[in-house]
């Protein structure tokens, strides 16, 4: 499977997806971080995370699928949101926790 399919695969397959330097647990770049705690103020819990950092040809490719030249991505039911900054303008206008309704794990 080449990465645009992998690419196209995990976006479909999961309901939230985030391509980040580094992991959820250990970011390793600060928009990184912060689309991850984005995610958790948002009641995000559980989400794909893929390290962009581990496949050269996933770095790449992502760039391709959304042509958006930067990481980190997300992705909710498939559809390319954005990256940190918009992100961030969403969650402050409240339109990221409407886009998320429902992907929320109760607490």
């Amino acid at each position: 499977m080449d990465a645009q399919q992998l690419i196209k695969e995990q976006v479909t397959s999961n309901p939230v997806v985030l391509y980040m330097k580094g992991t959820p647990q250990f970011p390793q770049c600060g928009f990184s971080a912060t689309t991850v705690q984005i995610l958790k103020a948002c009641g995000v819990s559980t989400f794909l995370s893929v390290n962009v950092l581990e496949n050269p040809e996933i770095r790449n490719g992502i760039k391709e699928y959304a042509n958006w030249p930067t990481i980190p991505q997300l992705y909710v039911r498939g559809e390319f949101i954005g990256g940190c900054d918009i992100m961030r303008e969403m969650y402050e206008d409240g339109e990221l926790q409407k886009l998320l309704e429902g992907l929320v794990e109760p607490v």
